[in-house]
């Protein structure tokens, strides 16, 4: 996985094959399978690709379809489904080995001024105050490089959840989680360098908190865990390298499926996007042989 901000930079940089036909290169990685946040940033840099400038996303909803070979290139298919006055909309088809591993469609709109409203940024401590999740992670994996390696591009910081006696504890919340995350370096001013980078991360920690009330880690051996659909709505611009607010909520699991909403808030505040996804967390049957 990219080590730098310079590696996530070119990592999101696709090559042009053909109109509306794209190339995506993969990492130096020791993931089995390629993050799925890698592949709805990719689509959605290949989506931005073929829309004129004036046009800036507000959402995207996309499928994971099949698990991504991190030994060969990614091919990313755009259909230009519509262009309007205000809002043009793309379709995104993701191939490896000749087969379909990702759908994604997203929504562009000219911008424009409207009526305004949101919720207000929850009471949390500063990510100065809050411990560094790569070193949480490692420890509970055991392999702190191995965290550090894979995900040095992203500064993450815990704030607390609500698994029993956690800061965050509510019999009616009971999946809840929240953390400061931004990229670890600066980026370009160019939008979608943010928006992209924003949607490679927001794909990090979702799952985790439908497993938080269930006391399992997302890399526990007893989960089987992919993300499974993935949406997000883009509501104010704002910097990817600065500090957002990842509120996390999972109101529901069942069926071998956790479904998982958040609300992003910039550092001053200000309610920037939306996402939800749903994954598997499927529990891993022990050997039942006599």
């Amino acid at each position: 996985m990219p080590r730098s901000v310079e590696e996530l930079i070119a990592l999101l940089d696709l090559e042009a094959i053909e109109d509306n036909l794209f190339r995506g290169k993969q990492p130096d990685t020791a993931l089995q399978r390629v993050f799925g946040g890698q592949v709805a940033a990719h689509a959605l840099v290949a989506a931005a690709r073929t829309v004129d400038a004036r046009y800036v996303v507000h959402s995207m909803h996309s499928y994971f379809l099949r698990p991504g070979d991190t030994s060969v290139p990614i091919v990313y298919d755009v259909d230009a489904v519509r262009e309007g006055r205000s809002f043009a909309t793309r379709r995104v088809l993701a191939r490896q080995h000749g087969r379909p591993i990702f759908g994604m469609t997203a929504n562009f709109q000219v911008p424009e001024d409207g009526l305004d409203h949101q919720d207000v940024m929850p009471d949390v401590p500063p990510p100065e105050e809050c411990e560094d999740l790569i070193e949480i992670g490692g420890r509970s994996a055991g392999d702190s490089e191995a965290w550090q390696r894979e995900w040095a591009a992203l500064q993450v910081r815990y704030v607390g959840d609500s698994r029993p006696g956690g800061v965050l504890a509510d019999p009616a919340v009971p999946a809840r989680a929240r953390l400061w995350i931004r990229i670890h370096g600066r980026l370009p001013d160019e939008p979608l360098q943010h928006t992209a980078a924003f949607t490679y991360a927001s794909d990090m920690t979702l799952l985790g908190a439908a497993l938080v009330p269930h006391g399992v880690h997302i890399s526990s051996p007893s989960i089987q865990a992919a993300s499974l659909d993935h949406a997000i709505w883009f509501h104010r611009p704002f910097r990817a390298d600065e500090w957002w607010l990842y509120d996390q909520h999972s109101p529901s699991a069942s069926g071998g499926r956790g479904f998982t909403i958040a609300r992003v808030f910039a550092q001053d505040g200000r309610l920037v996007a939306s996402v939800a996804q749903e994954g598997l967390i499927r529990p891993v049957a022990h050997d039942r042989r006599p």
